[in-house]
């Protein structure tokens, strides 16, 4: 019985990293190719792997078997060192719709979920598979005050807590 409630406590885990947070909806006619390339993190819900730092930036790669590397870097002032992880990432259903899962640990998926994105992929707003994880992100080191207000909005709307989010330094 033990064996039987451990199994599907861990389907149900392993399940929820994959779920998108009530309220938000992946973009669809995402190009993956267009979403490649280097990204710097403007804002974000705090969480403890990238807890104090700055300069994060994320790099995002064709691998061979279709899915994407992930190359996640930021600058820990009170070490002064750079922190660097790679991952990968795949889509959940087709790569169409801005709906991954991403890996830094070995067989263990989360959710990377795209939900709103700049006509010319120069900005995403991303969550993860819930209402805990939530970065902007920009091919620039800065936004306009504008760009940020409408994450911040959308973000609230959505259920993220915006009262904690975290604006990056780039500099």
């Amino acid at each position: 019985m033990i064996k039987k409630f451990a199994i599907v406590v861990a389907l149900l885990v392993i399940s929820g990293c994959h779920s998108v947070p009530e309220g938000v909806t992946p973009v669809a006619g995402f190009d993956k190719d267009r979403y490649l390339g280097k990204w710097y993190e403007i804002a974000r819900l705090d969480h403890s792997f990238e807890r104090g730092m700055s300069k994060v930036t994320a790099e995002y790669s064709l691998q061979e078997d279709g899915g994407i590397k992930v190359v996640n870097r930021g600058f820990k002032a009170d070490e002064q060192a750079w922190s660097e992880a790679v991952g990968r990432a795949y889509f959940v259903d087709n790569d169409s719709v801005g709906h991954l899962e991403v890996s830094f640990f070995g067989p263990f998926f989360s959710s990377y979920v795209v939900f709103d994105l700049g006509k010319d992929y120069e900005y995403a707003f991303v969550s993860g598979y819930n209402t805990n994880y939530l970065w902007l992100l920009s091919r620039t080191p800065t936004v306009s005050d504008a760009l940020l207000a409408r994450f911040l909005r959308q973000a609230e709307e959505k259920g993220f807590d915006t009262e904690e989010v975290i604006l990056s330094v780039q500099n």
